[in-house]
């Protein structure tokens, strides 16, 4: 039998694009894991098996503006929960909470509607990629302040150098990645 590595495969199905968008990053595009349809089941359905667990199902999905948008809308709907989209400032109609972060030129800020989760909801937050964790952590600190709880992190591909993934788990947020990439 033929063992089957998720993780190989992902990465075998992603593409690099070097120098953008500044001189000698690499970036890591996620967009040919969802253009074929075969990719995307594969990756949607590791996710959506790994939260099938009791032990980490979570009441909501959050996902981060906007490629998280895309993986967390469809793992909800597998799930048959809520989901819920945490946006840049100045995109939400409703109240909103909000959540200032730093970037490295500069800040942003993201927001999320204040009933779009209750206190004491298991709330699994979702982006395409770690890189600095900056977003994850402004997300995670949006949802506490709602009083859910983070039950996981999750996101496609970790950049490890880059110290997202360190800074998150020192936060006390256990993340889940299906690739990691060394250099940046």
């Amino acid at each position: 039998m033929t063992s089957f590595s998720v993780n190989a495969y992902l990465k075998a199905h992603m593409r690099t694009v070097p120098d953008w968008p500044a001189p000698g990053v690499q970036f890591r595009d996620i967009t040919p894991l969802l253009q074929n349809p075969r990719v995307f089941r594969v990756m949607i359905d590791a996710f959506v098996h790994r939260y099938m667990d009791p032990a980490l199902r979570p009441d909501v999905v959050a996902g981060l503006d906007a490629r998280g948008f895309i993986l967390g809308a469809v793992v909800a709907y597998e799930l048959n929960i809520g989901f819920v989209p945490i946006r840049k400032k100045g995109k939400l109609p409703f109240t909103t909470v909000e959540e200032t972060y730093e970037l490295e030129y500069g800040s942003a800020t993201v927001e999320l509607h204040t009933d779009a989760v209750k206190a004491g909801d298991r709330v699994l937050l979702i982006d395409d990629l770690i890189a600095t964790g900056g977003t994850m952590m402004a997300g995670k600190k949006l949802l506490e302040k709602l009083g859910a709880t983070v039950v996981e992190g999750a996101a496609i591909v970790d950049l490890p150098e880059l110290g997202g993934s360190t800074k998150l788990r020192e936060s006390g947020l256990p993340l889940f990645t299906l690739v990691d990439f060394a250099g940046h």
